[in-house]
């Protein structure tokens, strides 16, 4: 009876495996044909920095007169996120561009570490390589308030105008929660690169891969990066070179003062960690002379760039233009 029971508990064992098996080459399988629908019409060009090629999507006019508009993603993002808000700023008859970062999208992969130095130096290959001119009005959304720091710095030359959304500013790195949650954010962000690429973020794809609530075109991109295991594997570097990119932004000069800044962050104004928070965010504004802070209450960190929102984002950047004029 005891070897009946073993042979019934290993025959089981035996089919979850097979089972597990089964599923997990169904979601690669499926991974794979999502992004080959996802890459039938694809956004944006590939432009040449040098022996690799940056996807970048641009929107609005070619002859459009004022700062041009660049986004610098968050953590995990790429050029469609901006898709609502390049959306309504070509309405508006202002040009902007997005772009894919090395590895995440449809840009090709970069050399490591993938810090805001690697980033920066990229950006600039990029805008000098795609015959975009500036002036530039730099916006940037969550882990990208590390990037631009570092990016105005090296290009104030460049920089008419900063709009930072939701923004983590270099010194963030310096609290200890701060720091203790960019821990568990890294490891999390690696589990993520190795779940993607198993294939096992295709299935949620559709139904959670753009938070954001982006146009159709937008939304369908975003989703073929959410399934990518090439894409969260690279991302995952980022967010492990998180506390070496801080230290970049904190070691150039603070923004000046005379550059037109305008910070717009997201969620409900309480009193306590959550208000300090915002305040910490919102101290380039209070610098800059001509600065601005607006607060979407009922926004949240991802959807405050989707189209229930975008207006807002779109005026701040407007409001950031005709300041830099």
């Amino acid at each position: 009876m005891l070897k009946t029971a073993t042979r019934r508990v290993a025959s089981g064992a035996g089919r979850a495996s097979a089972a597990l098996v089964l599923f997990l080459a169904l979601a690669i399988s499926l991974g794979s044909v999502v992004t080959a629908i996802a890459s039938a019409h694809p956004p944006g060009r590939l432009v040449d920095i040098g022996g690799r090629r940056l996807n970048l999507v641009c929107a609005g006019p070619a002859d459009a007169p004022g700062p041009l508009v660049v986004f610098e993603a968050g953590a995990f993002g790429l050029s469609a996120d901006f898709g609502a808000v390049q959306e309504g700023l070509a309405a508006k008859g202002v040009r902007s561009c997005a772009y894919d970062r090395a590895g995440l999208g449809r840009s090709d992969p970069g050399p490591a570490p993938r810090d805001s130095a690697a980033i920066v130096g990229d950006l600039e290959k990029l805008l000098a390589a795609s015959g975009e001119a500036g002036p530039y009005v730099m916006v940037g959304h969550s882990m990208a308030g590390l990037h631009l720091r570092l990016f105005t710095a090296r290009n104030r030359d460049k920089i008419a105008g900063l709009v930072l959304l939701d923004a983590a500013p270099p010194e963030a790195a310096d609290l200890p929660v701060a720091k203790t949650w960019i821990g568990r954010f890294a490891a999390v962000s690696n589990v993520a690169g190795v779940g993607a690429t198993l294939g096992l973020f295709a299935p949620l794809g559709p139904t959670i891969g753009d938070r954001i609530g982006l146009p159709p075109e937008a939304a369908k991109e975003k989703r073929r990066a959410f399934a990518s295991g090439r894409h969260n594997r690279w991302a995952a570097r980022e967010v492990s070179a998180w506390l070496a990119s801080s230290e970049q932004g904190k070691a150039v000069a603070p923004y000046d003062p005379d550059l037109p800044v305008g910070v717009v962050t997201a969620g409900p104004q309480r009193q306590g960690a959550l208000s300090d928070w915002k305040k910490f965010q919102s101290a380039p504004a209070r610098v800059s002379k001509t600065g601005f802070h607006i607060n979407i209450d009922e926004a949240g960190h991802a959807n405050m760039l989707g189209l229930k929102h975008r207006d807002v984002i779109v005026d701040a950047i407007l409001r950031v233009r005709s300041a830099a004029d």
